[in-house]
């Protein structure tokens, strides 16, 4: 909080030297002296100092109403000594007894008018420097940040390797129980071409919850897609878990061939990855 400006400084200044603006406050009518409230959120001062101030003023006012008090009984008792001339009111008839005789009243004793003490001349240091004022912008303009360092992402590599090696041979493995084997996709045009289906196991699945996971934690896509990518991302990695487990059981166990409910839904995860795939690209691109 600034203090105001008084005697050509903002410091926080002593009761003597701000008596004369306290003086100068204007007061609305029937009301004598400022509140003390009043003089703390005039002049940014505490209560104490405020209290003081107050007690000065009323102090300094009952001094002027004691002197005018004093000042009107003096002139009329002057009035009342003073001697009479012919355009005087005719004096007032003798009476028939006689009148009191005795010395005159003693005059009212002067109360001498109180004197504050004399204060010490207040020794205002000087003002400080104002601080430069820097550049202001819009509420609505961005602050330009300074550059971050992104953090390094070769770690991820060494990660992912042996990940990508027990992921790939399970879900090949898998595929094998389930029917998944070698086919020649382009029979009488290329007899000799063959692929083994089992690889769009891990191609597909895991491929998909890595998408969907960057596109959910980029924050650059419409809130739907977020949405869609976030659930389905989670479903990607709880399947591809699921994979892994029934594979390794299956394998412990000395089984050849899968149950028929684990065949069909190993089956039915390219089609679903398929689906996925392209409606999280069309939430993706909604906005354009």
């Amino acid at each position: 909080m600034t203090a105001p400006t008084i005697n050509g400084t903002r410091y926080p200044q002593p009761v003597e030297a701000l008596l004369p603006a306290a003086r100068a406050l204007p007061l609305p009518d029937g009301q004598e002296f400022p509140s003390r409230n009043r003089l703390m959120r005039e002049f940014r001062i505490g209560a104490p100092k405020a209290d003081d101030l107050l007690a000065r003023l009323k102090a300094e006012h009952a001094d002027r109403t004691r002197t005018d008090t004093l000042r009107t009984a003096m002139a009329v008792r002057g009035a009342l000594l003073a001697p009479q001339t012919d355009t005087d009111p005719p004096a007032a008839p003798r009476l028939d007894y006689a009148e009191p005789i005795g010395p005159d009243p003693a005059p009212t004793p002067v109360v001498p008018e109180h004197t504050p003490p004399p204060a010490e001349p207040v020794k205002i240091p000087p003002a400080a420097p104002l601080a430069e004022v820097g550049t202001v912008g819009h509420p609505d303009t961005p602050t330009p940040t300074a550059p971050v360092r992104s953090a390094v992402v070769w770690p991820v590599i060494l990660l992912a390797l042996p990940a990508f090696v027990a992921i790939w041979s399970g879900w090949v493995g898998l595929g094998g129980l389930t029917g998944f084997g070698v086919v020649h996709p382009l029979p009488g045009i290329a007899d000799g071409f063959a692929i083994n289906t089992a690889i769009t196991l891990p191609i597909g699945v895991e491929t998909y919850g890595a998408y969907a996971l960057y596109v959910w934690l980029s924050g650059r896509v419409p809130e739907r897609a977020r949405r869609f990518a976030k659930w389905s991302a989670i479903a990607s990695l709880l399947i591809g878990a699921l994979g892994q487990v029934a594979y390794h059981l299956l394998v412990a166990a000395g089984v050849q061939v899968a149950p028929w409910w684990i065949t069909t839904a190993v089956a039915c995860l390219p089609v679903a990855v398929l689906g996925m795939g392209a409606a999280l690209a069309h939430l993706v691109r909604s906005h354009d």
